[in-house]
């Protein structure tokens, strides 16, 4: 029997790397079996997202569907509220300790949110590993996304030696931490005095000798640091825009910032980014979030 779902096709040789990547993010349809295409496969997502198509897939006989939810090191964050599903969940997998419900989103300055322990143990904080990097997390205390293992990697292969980099809204410190393997210095800033702390512990945890963390409120980060950057990585998806003059102030003359946000149309944001000078080399769909919204990059060249 076959089973029509959404697909993303990769070479053969980074298969297990995309698999890996897709079950850190909760993403993968585990009840169905790969497609193999000569040097291509085709795995199988939940939802949506960019490069996918959609595709008929064979069912793995027996194994039944586990209920929706994303990983977040041991911990996997359920879509909906159910007790029974939690405890099949945590069964699933040996390095599953905790799953929550998310009782709301994302919200407030220090970007945090509400989370109902369902099974296991009664912790929101845990270890993520990706890509060679060990991160502490605590989901109720500092915002974290696990979705966005992919685009560290992509902004990675952009950054050149000497490269002096901003992370406006680093969170843990997971961009900075991350893009500090190449670049010369990352400043790490955020508001939330949990996200630094936390931060602090993961940039001794990777020995990552060059980022500078600093707690402050991303308004005002042009009146303290005295120099322009090269990078500016711009993760605040929900308010993002209001922002957006002070990272061009902040950014020097052939410069380039990762500016995310959620939209609901094609180019929503293509207009203020060119009255502020710059210049959209890309927009790119991250993930789908909601019904008729996404979250979205737009990668922007500062004007000269």
């Amino acid at each position: 029997m076959t089973v029509p779902q959404w697909g993303v096709r990769v070479p053969a040789r980074q298969g297990e790397e995309m698999r890996q990547a897709l079950i850190r993010e909760g993403a993968l349809d585990a009840s169905l079996k790969l497609i193999r295409n000569g040097d291509l496969l085709i795995l199988p997502v939940l939802e949506q997202r960019e490069g996918a198509e959609w595709c008929e897939f064979e069912a793995h006989p027996g194994r039944e569907p586990l209920p929706r939810h994303e990983l977040v090191g041991g911990i996997a964050i359920m879509q909906d509220d159910d007790p029974d599903g939690a405890q099949k969940l945590l069964a699933s997998r040996p390095s599953l300790h905790t799953v929550v419900f998310a009782e709301g989103e994302v919200h407030g300055e220090y970007r945090t949110r509400e989370f109902r322990v369902l099974a296991g143990q009664s912790t929101t904080r845990t270890q993520v590993t990706e890509h060679g990097f060990t991160f502490n997390v605590d989901l109720a205390g500092a915002y974290f996304s696990a979705r966005l293992s992919t685009e560290r990697q992509r902004i990675l292969v952009h950054v050149r030696e000497g490269e002096v980099i901003l992370d406006m809204f680093a969170g843990v410190g997971p961009f900075a931490i991350t893009l500090a393997r190449i670049a010369s210095l990352v400043v790490a800033s955020d508001i939330n005095p949990k996200a630094i702390e936390l931060m602090l512990e993961n940039i001794a945890q990777n020995r990552a000798k060059n980022v500078l963390p600093m707690l402050a409120d991303a308004r005002h980060l042009d009146g303290i640091i005295p120099w322009q950057f090269d990078r500016v990585v711009m993760n605040l998806p929900l308010s993002g825009t209001e922002f957006l003059p002070a990272a061009f102030r902040l950014s020097r003359p052939g410069g380039t910032i990762h500016f995310y946000s959620l939209v609901s149309v094609e180019g929503e944001h293509v207009a203020r980014i060119q009255e502020l000078g710059g210049t959209v080399l890309s927009e790119r769909v991250v993930r789908s979030y909601s019904p008729g919204q996404w979250h979205a990059v737009y990668d922007v060249r500062v004007g000269e």
